[in-house]
């Protein structure tokens, strides 16, 4: 049986009527309304479909639109992709600001002779386990490492410094420092549809004869982000040495992990003794891991001296947080 008088009887059975003529021929479709379908039916643009939302992270709806809008150029789509959810990012950010960002991770990062701590915060704790929030919280603390690399070294001594959530949303992003962290964040905002706030940011840079030890708790791993240490409290405590020695990593965590459960507000010396107003002193509080003894008494036989410290806790108010 012939197609036409397959489609013939069709319509009989349907209809209950036979056409009296030949049926008509269809013009055909213009080629914008199957371009979609027609265009997504090769091997080739299916794998750049793919190729696309692996590099982007954005929808598999968003990336076709994208490859349709600029006729399959793979880089042009991704510039698009870029662009429209910076823009989307930055409404979605005006109309949550102001919903509060309670939540969110600390990150660690050190290369060389240069360490830094930073805060993000958003509005969950789904979203902070989520791989892209983390990712921002890598951007934020690689923009910091930058500009902290970018200054002037003191040869002489360390140098610290804090930058605030205005200051740190003015850094510029990525080896190529185009655009600024603030246009990350607004396309953070855009994906993942959360309130987020660049909080805080702390520097160190040491010469010779300093250490600076280190320690997050409640930490994360990804294998995507390298050297990253994430968690919900972080330490820097930075010593001075007369000598490398090989247990300097050990020390250095243990310091920090002292900070980070016993929330001293200055060092101190090893001449204050114990107890009373001097409570918030670093050396002078019962050691964290062997309250018989205080933290200065641990140290002191270790060769190092404790010069000075930084400590975040995510989502914390007041002086604290305002001090830095």
């Amino acid at each position: 049986m012939s197609l036409l008088r397959s489609l013939r009887v069709c319509l009989v059975a349907r209809t209950g009527s036979c056409p009296a003529g030949p049926l008509p021929l269809q013009s055909p479709q213009p080629w914008h309304a199957f371009h979609a379908g027609h265009w997504l039916s090769s091997a080739s643009s299916k794998e750049l479909l793919m190729k696309l939302r692996r590099k982007t992270g954005y929808s598999f709806v968003n990336c076709k639109k994208a490859l349709e809008t600029c006729g399959g150029d793979l880089k042009q789509a991704e510039s698009w992709l870029h662009e429209k959810a910076q823009k989307e990012g930055w409404s979605k950010a005006a109309k949550l600001h102001g919903r509060k960002t309670k939540e969110g991770l600390i990150g660690l990062l050190q290369e060389g002779n240069s360490t830094v701590l930073v805060e993000v915060n958003c509005e969950t704790d789904f979203v902070a386990r989520n791989l892209k929030f983390q990712q921002l919280v890598q951007q934020v603390a690689l923009g910091t490492m930058l500009h902290c690399q970018s200054l002037k070294d003191q040869l002489s001594t360390y140098s610290k410094g804090f930058l605030n959530s205005s200051e740190l949303s003015e850094l510029p992003f990525g080896p190529e420092r185009k655009g600024s962290l603030k246009d990350q964040l607004a396309l953070a905002i855009g994906k993942l549809g959360e309130n987020m706030t660049l909080k805080r940011a702390a520097w160190v840079k040491v010469p010779n004869g300093f250490y600076v030890g280190s320690y997050v708790h409640g930490t994360m791993h990804s294998p995507s982000l390298h050297n990253l240490v994430l968690g919900k409290y972080g330490a820097l405590v930075i010593c001075e040495i007369s000598e490398w020695k090989a247990n300097l990593e050990e020390l250095g965590r243990r310091l920090g992990q002292h900070v980070v459960g016993m929330a001293p507000l200055s060092v101190g010396s090893l001449d204050d003794e114990p107890g009373g107003e001097t409570e918030t002193k670093m050396l002078s509080q019962p050691y964290l891991l062997d309250p018989s003894i205080t933290l200065g008494q641990y140290v002191q036989p270790q060769g190092v001296s404790v010069v000075d410290f930084v400590r975040f806790e995510c989502g914390e108010e007041g002086e604290a947080a305002e001090a830095e």
